[in-house]
């Protein structure tokens, strides 16, 4: 579930602020079918949400205006959290604003999903501060115009997604494990990452139904051992510090060690919390 905070009420003359949380997302499995042809991508992967998060303010202003206390992240219409606020402003066919402040704890491109989390709270947070009455899956189809990511993040739950990030299957609840993030000191670029996919060549794919299985059976075991990302070679050719760190989480305890996303953040998973 969502943690959110209001503050003041329609009903009570007007929202003061509403605090919507924006958790980091982690790939249990990514895979990388083909490339359509616009050049955009067919996936298929499994997600889940992490205690990580970003927290997004959110209060009434004639107009769209976005700040955020990272010195990394653009404050116009670059930045997917406004780009978020423009497109459900477009869609309901209103003229409102909002004042939107980011307070950023999620790495900056580091493969957790950071800046499509932040816009999918935005699409939460608005929709409770204009009061549209949008669904979830109503604001995940609006979301996937802004970033792939985001129909999940509006969701930010176990999910099987699939399509080009547009169709979210939520699987319920994970066998129980703790999760280890780690992050080199380099930053990946999405874009650069998924340009460089040659299906020609060959990938790594995950056995996705051994996942969703090991998932709906509450099976560990069963899970990681259908779990991989198609895009983790591409990423340790080019980061071979990521490779390292990943080697030391299972060194150190992880039972399974994976890259997320695009990288180069990598997570260990432990059943016991004295492993972590």
């Amino acid at each position: 579930m969502i943690d959110r905070q209001a503050y003041g009420s329609p009903e009570t003359g007007g929202w003061m602020e509403l605090i919507e949380k924006a958790p980091a997302k982690i790939n249990l499995s990514l895979d990388a079918l083909y490339r359509h042809d616009d050049g955009e991508h067919e996936w298929q992967m499994v997600m889940t949400s992490v205690d990580l998060a970003d927290y997004v303010m959110i209060s009434p202003h004639r107009s769209i205006q976005v700040s955020t206390d990272s010195g990394f992240l653009p404050e116009d219409p670059r930045n997917l959290a406004y780009k978020a606020a423009l497109a459900l402003q477009r869609h309901a066919n209103i003229r409102q604003g909002a004042r939107i402040h980011i307070e950023k704890h999620i790495p900056v491109a580091a493969g957790l999903g950071g800046g499509s989390s932040d816009a999918a709270a935005v699409l939460r947070g608005l929709n409770s501060l204009w009061q549209l009455g949008y669904s979830r899956s109503q604001l995940a189809r609006i979301g996937l115009s802004v970033d792939s990511d985001v129909p999940y993040c509006v969701y930010s739950e176990t999910a099987l997604v699939t399509g080009r990030g547009d169709v979210v299957t939520p699987l319920g609840s994970l066998p129980n494990f703790w999760v280890v993030l780690a992050k080199p000191r380099v930053s990946v670029s999405t874009p650069t990452i998924l340009n460089a996919i040659d299906y020609d060549a060959g990938l790594r794919h995950p056995d996705t139904q051994t996942v969703v299985a090991g998932i709906q059976n509450h099976d560990f075991a069963q899970m990681t051992s259908g779990m991989a990302n198609s895009l983790e070679a591409i990423t340790a050719s080019r980061y071979p510090e990521m490779t390292a760190l990943k080697q030391r989480l299972q060194k150190y305890g992880a039972e399974f060690a994976q890259m997320s996303g695009s990288g180069p953040t990598v997570f260990g998973l432990c059943q016991k919390h004295s492993r972590a």
